[in-house]
């Protein structure tokens, strides 16, 4: 009967995850709608269309926070904000950050450099002071978007379904919508959905090595800097970021990924097969930390009941016991002790 009872209620639990998740994805694709309008809406009345992506993310970060701590709640799981959003205060936040950071810009290096010695990179530079403008809101706008994304994609909705599911499953679901959100990206070909999977399977693989956003927020930002602002290379079909350094690749769809850029080249899959196990090696010690889950000891308890007799024993103890505490009889010695121990003994 016990174990029906608790198979029963991991049952209800994983049903109650599954709508959370749901619903969480419902509102997502309502919020990203709302956010664009107003967005676009606001930027039109104040002219603001350089700003525009950039008030698109912060309102689709806000309307995000504000749902998610919805169902939350309605779940009856009261956290902080930043734990909803899968950002726990913690010392080793900044550091992770970094670490994202640095594996995010390496593997843009090493997916550009195939195309640098093809000869296929065509650079021009933009010296105006108004690039240098452009530059540093496009940096905000990478920092607040590459957030959002990871919120959306690994954040509250992940962690739901990997209560429902499981975490391999739930990595495949969420890398999939991940790859299948950019198919409506400028240039997009099935080439660049396989590899937009992978890159979901790398950000997801970095929340559930640390169970926490900031390693894939520092990774997902410095791939897009690297990729749209340090080489001026499309972002997923998007040209809009390359501000200073505008590039241009000429030659094979495998290896520049065309129009849409590297991320739909084939040799940046082999870069995300390799940004994976680079990544599980170097978080070893944020896996041990935070993802460690201690051994609770299962079955029954062992602790056998006293025996009656003791029990009766006990009692009679306690009902007999004086209300005052008796006295100590301190018993002396009958010799003197006023000598040393070192002394010599007397013949």
């Amino acid at each position: 009967m016990h174990a029906l009872d608790t198979t029963t209620a991991r049952r209800s639990e994983r049903t109650l995850q599954l709508a959370l998740f749901v619903t969480s994805v419902a509102w997502f694709l309502a919020a990203d709608t709302v956010a664009a309008h107003a967005a676009r809406g606001l930027s039109e009345r104040f002219g603001l269309d350089a700003a525009r992506p950039l008030l698109t993310w912060a309102f689709l970060l806000f309307l995000l926070a504000v749902g998610f701590s919805i169902l939350q709640a309605i779940a009856k799981q009261h956290s902080p904000l930043r734990e909803v959003l899968g950002l726990p205060r913690r010392p080793t936040a900044g550091r992770e950050w970094k670490l994202g950071a640095a594996l995010g810009w390496g593997l843009v290096v090493l997916a550009v450099i195939p195309m640098a010695v093809a000869g296929t990179l065509h650079i021009q530079f933009w010296t105006q002071p108004r690039a240098f403008t452009l530059l540093l809101l496009n940096l905000i706008t990478l920092a607040v978007g590459a957030l959002t994304e990871e919120v959306a994609f690994r954040g509250y909705s992940f962690r739901r379904l990997i209560e429902a599911i499981g975490p391999v499953a739930a990595t495949t679901v969420m890398s999939l919508l991940f790859g299948l959100g950019h198919m409506f990206n400028p240039g997009a070909t099935w080439a660049s959905t396989v590899v937009t999977i992978l890159a979901g399977v790398l950000l997801s693989v970095a929340w559930l090595r640390t169970h926490g956003l900031w390693l894939g927020w520092g990774l997902h930002f410095a791939w897009n800097v690297s990729m749209g602002i340090l080489f001026g290379l499309p972002i997923s079909g998007i040209t809009d970021f390359a501000s200073i350094v505008e590039t241009r690749a000429f030659g094979r769809r495998w290896l520049t990924g065309g129009d849409y850029g590297p991320e739909g080249a084939a040799i940046t899959a082999i870069v995300l097969i390799i940004g994976i196990v680079v990544l599980v090696r170097i978080t070893r010690d944020y896996a041990w930390h935070y993802t460690y889950v201690p051994i609770v000891a299962a079955g029954y308890p062992m602790e056998p009941a006293p025996p009656a007799a003791h029990v009766a024993m006990q009692q009679m103890a306690e009902q007999t016991r004086p209300a005052a505490p008796v006295s100590l009889v301190q018993i002396l010695p009958s010799t003197p002790q006023t000598r040393s121990v070192s002394d010599e003994p007397e013949s």
